[in-house]
């Protein structure tokens, strides 16, 4: 929740169911190899992201993209499960993989999109149900995917990119 606004003297309130359900994502960011564009890639699931989850993101990765694909990622433990190892060790023709020092989510450019997602385009929202906030985030991410200064910006902000 974040600072909001209502008429002088009425306290605003912001009611939103009390559940512990979740909705995962899956992102990345895909510079072309002329560095001329940038383009976002986003999967959204309810509950936790595992293995399986990572291995079908990376074929419809494929799908889209052609080439040689470098894969820049965090040491989160889907990424580092055994069904993800050997969908990498099995795609090594065309998919690499380079790791982020632990602990580092300022190196990630990913986690600038979310952040800015959550912080700019999702405050105060309060869904009902998963299904509600899936369209919210849908929304909110196609209207960044416009945005192309935006998305260089996560990426020169990580200091990955030059």
């Amino acid at each position: 929740m974040r600072r909001t606004w209502s008429p002088r003297g009425v306290t605003p309130i912001l009611k939103t169911p009390f559940n512990w359900k979740r909705l995962s994502a899956i992102g990345a960011l895909a510079v072309s190899p002329d560095r001329q564009r940038v383009r976002p890639f986003l999967a959204l699931r309810p509950g936790s992201v595992r293995g399986d989850n990572v291995v079908a993101f990376l074929r419809g990765l494929r799908r889209h993209l052609r080439g040689r694909v470098l894969v820049v990622w965090d040491r989160l433990t889907c990424h580092r499960s055994a069904s993800t190892a050997s969908y990498l060790a099995a795609q090594a023709h065309w998919l690499e993989v380079e790791w982020l020092p632990a602990y580092a989510p300022e190196l990630n450019p990913v986690e600038y999109l979310w952040n800015y997602l959550k912080g700019k385009d999702m405050t105060n929202f309060a869904p009902d149900d998963i299904p509600a906030l899936t369209r919210q985030v849908r929304r909110k991410a196609r209207r960044a995917r416009h945005d192309t200064d935006l998305l260089w910006s996560f990426l020169k902000h990580s200091t990955l990119y030059p």
